[in-house]
């Protein structure tokens, strides 16, 4: 077989075989912490979220959506490098907040929102993105009791669904936002009671990599959104619509180009008046190609003609990797052989974790250079939706370790 630069080992270096992270080899790293890791490249982060800078509209701002890695590191370095922020929930607020983000560049999404939750946000003042009718009445009865003038935004489940993303946020019934047809009337009710309303959130869908997909639900939330003003009689000084922008992560993927969409979003917004302020909340995008995950080869073994490389990691250090956090059917991530980067691939193996469990698989069929004990896998595309969106209690193993570099 041979060897050939995955596009995702495309965006690191590499130093005498080895991969690098930052400037420093994955070994060197290994070594630092004994046990398996994430590591996140500060430059790769910076450099995806300059070029995307460089074309998107000027007057579109972009906010970075926490959840897709709430490190605190990651967000300090966020905090220099967009215009704002969106929260999933009170403790990224916190770490937000320990960043330096301004309250008034923050909002918080998420269904099911505490009244302890509410009232953090209200006296915070940070925008709440209301999520029901419901939510509505409480932020009402506790900005009362606060005496604060709760800052709000309507998160719209729009009658459209963002095709061909890897997760639907709205079309049909949703269990987040509020169904259009609904939010005039729920403007009227802020409004009414004293509140100040801010505008809009129109969120479809996450992981998308069709460009066509992404033209048409940017046109559609931009209709929406004006349809929406025209039938509450109102202006809105905040827009946000949401992301989508997707990363290849599996062979046949490609990369999307985001420079027509950015043109042609930039052609949409003309017809929003210019005092709203239009956000672009992206987390995905700007931070999992940036980001590696790296393990160490325990045992080797051969089963009935199928080799095995048994490592100390696994799905409770990166549940999305081994196929258990969404997908369908199962794919491998970009895989190699850290410590051997520049070897000629050999053999075609399976690489699993230590769990006693048949779903601990990081790669069904990976073609590497031939690995022993003690050599490290690292697993890219690793820098969103992978150490916190993963069981680490599970089975009782010990937890990995992150750095920023």
């Amino acid at each position: 077989m041979k060897n050939k630069k995955t596009f995702a080992s495309s965006f690191f270096n590499t130093k005498e075989n080895e991969l690098l992270v930052g400037n420093k080899t994955v070994s060197e790293l290994y070594q630092q912490f004994q046990r398996p890791f994430y590591a996140y490249d500060k430059q790769l982060i910076q450099d995806r979220v300059e070029q995307l800078q460089q074309v998107l509209p000027q007057r579109v701002e972009l906010h970075y959506a926490i959840k897709a890695n709430p490190m605190p590191e990651v967000v300090q370095l966020m905090a220099r490098l967009v215009k704002g922020m969106d929260l999933a929930s009170v403790n990224e607020m916190q770490v937000a907040l320990a960043a330096g983000v301004k309250p008034a560049e923050l909002s918080f999404a998420g269904p099911g929102k505490e009244n302890h939750e509410l009232a953090s946000a209200i006296e915070a003042g940070v925008t709440l993105n209301l999520e029901s009718v419901g939510e509505l009445q409480r932020v009402i009865q506790i900005s009362e009791q606060k005496g604060i003038k709760a800052q709000c935004a309507v998160r719209v489940n729009p009658d459209f669904e963002l095709k061909a993303s890897g997760m639907k946020m709205s079309g049909g019934s949703k269990p987040f936002g509020i169904d259009a047809e609904i939010v005039p009337e729920v403007i009227q009710q802020i409004q009414k009671n004293g509140l100040h309303f801010r505008g809009l959130h129109i969120f479809s869908g996450s992981q998308n990599l069709r460009q066509e997909s992404l033209l048409e639900a940017h046109q559609k939330v931009i209709e929406l959104a004006l349809k929406i003003a025209d039938q509450a009689q109102t202006s809105f000084d905040w827009l946000n619509i949401g992301g989508g922008f997707g990363i290849p992560y599996f062979a046949g993927e490609k990369r999307l180009d985001v420079l027509p969409i950015c043109e042609n979003l930039n052609h949409l917004i003309q017809k929003i008046p210019i005092e709203t302020q239009i956000v672009m909340e992206l987390g995905r995008y700007l931070v999992a190609e940036a980001g590696v995950y790296i393990c160490k080869i325990i045992d080797r073994k051969v089963s009935r003609g199928q080799t095995y490389l048994v490592t100390n990691g696994g799905l409770h250090h990166h549940l999305a990797a081994s196929g258990n956090f969404g997908q369908i059917i199962r794919k491998d991530y970009p895989i190699a052989v850290a410590n051997k980067m520049n070897q000629p691939v050999e053999e075609n193996v399976a690489v699993v974790g230590p769990l006693c469990t048949p779903l601990d698989i990081l790669a069904a069929k990976a073609d590497l250079p031939i690995a022993q004990p003690n050599d490290l896998i690292a697993i890219f595309q690793s820098g969103a939706y992978g150490y916190t969106a993963s069981p680490h209690l599970f089975l009782s193993h010990p937890a990995p370790a992150q750095i920023l570099i």
